[in-house]
């Protein structure tokens, strides 16, 4: 595959507009893009214009599968004044792509593509299956990995790299994540009588103090460190003179294997129900999205095959290293089925979501060649 066209694939996924919720039309692009090398895609539909896709190469009776996975969607763009660069332009400056999912995630997206079209381009003989995964709405609840391994997507895979950001570098490790509600409701009165009403701010204040000190006794893990919480948001009354009947707040867990989701979900959860021992207090928790940590060893064989083939394709060996966001492989980790998930792809973790995203050039051909080199090393025949 030519390097302009790897390029031009790359500006039409940013040029079409995949924010949370509109992801079909990225999936039918990558479709029709696998279909003109020869390769056919399956596009499982999650919702009305948003559609998962899976391709693959490689003998369908082979136990090895290597899946190569990323997120079809993007965050929104905000403000578009903000912007020096049209977010939808793919537009080149010096040795730099710009665009919204520049560096999340479509240069990963297009460098996994292009890896596959590469290997079947050159007809090289396959002992194990190359196996393409993209996923909707990963940037809000991660639904589209979470429904491919209900379906079994992911049961038989071998190994995964997750193409987010990471300028090429091996992410071996993540925590998870938790952002969850807690409502207080209380009763309205006017504020000259606070004692005929229920204060409902007052009572969520009682698990904000509560929350600080929740998760003191957790261990701290060797690999991702402590767990991080922070109450985020609160909302609260409707008018000065007036005792708030409704409050509500939002909060933050990033887990560690040591304490996990659902092991963190459940000391809020212990909490509220002790607050709401007391009479004034009637605090509900509701959990709007977890995710579990996930560890793979940094000396295992599948980081040491991804190392060889960065070091052919940049000519440098790799950083390793963790990261404290969430991934689809949050969801990928809760198949039965045990695998190393490490993530890899273009572009720099740091421009994720922001305004003017880029991605250069050449970081993004040398992702490519480090998928290929990683397919070539576990799924060729020697």
């Amino acid at each position: 595959m030519e390097k302009e066209a790897k390029i031009k694939l790359l500006q039409s996924l940013i040029q079409t507009n995949s924010a949370n919720g509109n992801e079909q039309q990225v999936a039918e692009l990558i479709a029709a893009t696998f279909a003109n090398y020869g390769i056919h895609s399956t596009l499982i539909p999650y919702d009305e214009k948003r559609t998962n896709i899976i391709a693959e190469i490689g003998p369908k009776d082979s136990d090895y599968v290597l899946a190569l996975a990323g997120h079809l969607d993007t965050v929104a763009i905000g403000n578009i004044d903000n912007w020096q660069h049209d977010p939808f332009s793919g537009e080149i400056i010096g040795d730099s792509i710009y665009g919204r999912g520049s560096a999340d995630m479509k240069s990963g997206l297009a460098a996994m593509v292009i890896a596959m079209i590469e290997l079947q381009e050159a007809q090289i003989p396959l002992t194990g299956r190359v196996r393409f995964i993209g996923t909707v709405g990963e940037e809000l609840g991660a639904m589209g990995s979470r429904d491919l391994t209900k379906h079994g997507y992911v049961h038989d895979v071998s190994a995964m790299i997750i193409g987010e950001p990471t300028t090429g570098d091996i992410i071996y490790a993540h925590s998870g994540s938790i952002d969850y509600t807690v409502n207080s409701y209380g009763k309205g009165a006017h504020s000259s009588m606070p004692e005929r009403g229920n204060n409902a701010i007052s009572n969520l204040v009682d698990f904000i103090n509560a929350e600080k000190n929740a998760f003191d006794d957790v261990p701290t893990s060797p690999v991702l460190g402590p767990l991080v919480h922070s109450v985020t948001v609160i909302n609260g009354g409707h008018q000065v003179n007036s005792i708030p009947e409704f409050a509500s707040l939002e909060g933050n867990i990033r887990p560690v294997p040591e304490f996990n989701a659902s092991q963190s979900a459940q000391r809020l959860q212990t909490v509220i129900d002790q607050l709401n021992q007391k009479p004034q207090n009637n605090l509900e928790l509701k959990i709007d999205f977890s995710f579990e940590p996930v560890v793979n060893d940094p000396d295992g064989e599948f980081v040491s095959i991804i190392k060889q083939a960065h070091q052919v394709a940049f000519g440098t060996a790799p950083k390793l290293d963790i990261i404290h966001g969430a991934t689809d492989a949050s969801e990928y980790i809760k198949d039965e089925h045990d695998f190393p998930m490490i993530v890899l792809g273009a572009g720099n973790w740091g421009d994720a979501h922001s305004v003017d995203e880029t991605v250069k050039i050449d970081n993004f051909l040398k992702v490519s060649e480090t998928y290929r080199q990683v397919a070539l090393t576990t799924c060729a025949k020697k």
